[in-house]
């Protein structure tokens, strides 16, 4: 006979694998994520051009227009996102 004691049923976990939780699709791409990797893009372009002589450029103005055209992609990004999640059939209960 052995001393050890098997775990209650109650303290084991099973884990569900991939092959149980079902096929899972890819995840959506954040509107966020992809505002901000655009305007740190965008700055990266600006920057080079400024340094290359081509266009003199006024700090405050950049980073103005950047924040006016980041804000702007990130309420019509969310706007559509909501517009997306709004299209599944209710279940009618609350």
């Amino acid at each position: 006979m052995s001393n050890v004691d098997p775990a209650p049923d109650s303290y084991t976990k099973e884990t569900p694998t991939a092959e149980s939780a079902g096929p899972a699709g890819p995840a959506p791409t954040r509107v966020g994520t992809v505002v901000w990797g655009l305007v740190v893009l965008a700055l990266a372009v600006l920057i080079i051009i400024a340094q290359l002589g081509v266009v003199t450029l006024n700090g405050t103005y950049v980073l103005i227009g950047l924040m006016i055209g980041a804000g702007a992609a990130l309420v019509v990004g969310g706007l559509l996102s909501a517009r997306k999640r709004d299209n599944e059939p209710t279940t009618g209960k609350s």
